[in-house]
Order: C-alpha cells, then sequence, then structure tokens
C-alpha cells in the first residue's frame, strides 16, 4: 500500500533513522518498523503525528492526493 511506502520515503527525505522517527511518535523502532512494513496498523493519532512533523497531510500520506 502507498501509505508504508509514503511515510518511509518522508523518514528518509529527512535523513531520519527509524529509531529517532520513533522517538519523536514515542513508540518503540520495532513498533515504527512495522508501520512502514504494513504489518501494523497505524493509529489515527500516530498518522497525524507524523503528518504534522513533515509538514505533510495524512490525505498525501494514505495516497489520496500526490501534493505534498
Amino acid at each position: 500500500m502507498i501509505m508504508y511506502k509514503r511515510i518511509r520515503d518522508l523518514r528518509e527525505d529527512n535523513d531520519l533513522t527509524q529509531k529517532q522517527m520513533a522517538e519523536i511518535l514515542h513508540c518503540s523502532q520495532q513498533v515504527y518498523s512495522n508501520y512502514e512494513l504494513g504489518q501494523r496498523d497505524i493509529p489515527t493519532a500516530i498518522l497525524i503525528a507524523i503528518a504534522k512533523y513533515h509538514k505533510t497531510t495524512v490525505d498525501y500520506i494514505l495516497g489520496l492526493t500526490d501534493k505534498k
């Protein structure tokens, strides 16, 4: 699914490791890794936090738009 690729791409575009992103989101690196791999559903609050941190929209992350 496009959402998982987009959160990974956003993280990598900002030169962040999974561990750093996990610390920002107050979760473990393993949990964050599972988000990127699509092995765990991303809670709405975490999705919003990711969008805010990267100054983008939830719609972009979900693949509803290609406009960041």
